[in-house]
């Protein structure tokens, strides 16, 4: 008879494996992608952190210092730092799995460890933005202490879920048809009027605003804004719809991927 504590250490064991093969796909991508010239990893940070950066410049130009009561500079921030990360995190599930089949010979490895590798980068990279220029910016008494640090790590989790549960549909997706590698740059501008980006939904007409809160980057944008301004905006937000609509897409995503796998020929 097995010891009831089997099952226990099977799973101990699967998820020592695990780390041990994303931590091995994370050197290499981040080697493969950044080199050890220059800045080398660190790029992974100043990459998302240029073109904000330079919005941000042009937004103080615009609109001087404030606008609504809040600082422009840190509005613009907090709003396109986030969708850096999800444009970068769509770019680079595209293609994934063509660019690393070859690796699938490894029976620890599967499809969905590419995704998330180059996902998990994406987000560390704009996480580590987001800190830096914020940190900065505070220092110089642009950008607001955070009100509410908690809901502010909220928001950009299930912001950074949503990205996911997108990438795990585009992934599988991207392997069927190349036309998507091609529409997909022009969709990500197009979502910016959808994602809450540079407006708020108090700021909507109130028919509007009902149909902008079923966009859950939109609540998870308002998530992060209420934990860095507090009081000083009104937000709107409903954490159980991007919820909600991550877990249709994982469980999309999931099937997809598992189809993609039965046809996928590993040279």
């Amino acid at each position: 008879m097995r010891p009831k504590t089997d099952p226990l250490r099977r799973l101990a064991a699967g998820w020592r494996i695990q780390r041990r093969v994303i931590g091995a796909l994370m050197i290499r991508e981040l080697s493969t992608r950044f080199g050890r010239e220059n800045f080398g990893f660190l790029w992974m940070m100043f990459e998302p952190l240029l073109f904000p950066a330079l919005v941000a410049m042009v937004w103080r130009l615009l609109k001087g210092s404030e606008d609504h009561g809040i600082s422009v500079i840190a509005f613009v921030v907090t709003g396109y730092v986030p969708l850096t990360l999800f444009r970068h995190a769509v770019g680079r599930s595209l293609g994934v799995i063509t660019a690393n089949g070859g690796l699938m010979y490894h029976r620890q490895i599967s499809l969905l460890d590419f995704i998330f590798v180059r996902f998990l980068i994406e987000m560390i990279g704009a996480m580590m933005a987001f800190v830096l220029i914020a940190s900065v910016l505070i220092y110089f008494g642009v950008f607001p202490v955070p009100a509410d640090p908690g809901l502010m790590i909220g928001g950009w989790l299930i912001y950074s879920l949503i990205t996911l549960s997108i990438c795990l549909v585009l992934a599988p997706l991207s392997e069927a048809s190349s036309l998507l590698e091609k529409l997909i740059p022009v969709t990500t501008y197009v979502m910016i009027p959808f994602a809450g980006t540079f407006n708020l939904v108090s700021w909507l007409d109130p028919s509007l605003r009902n149909a902008m809160m079923w966009s859950p980057f939109v609540d998870a944008m308002e998530m992060i804004r209420s934990g860095v301004f507090g009081n000083r905006i009104h937000a709107y937000y409903n954490v159980w719809i991007p919820l909600a609509e991550s877990m249709v897409c994982f469980m999309i995503g999931l099937v997809l991927c598992r189809v993609i796998r039965r046809k996928l020929v590993v040279e």
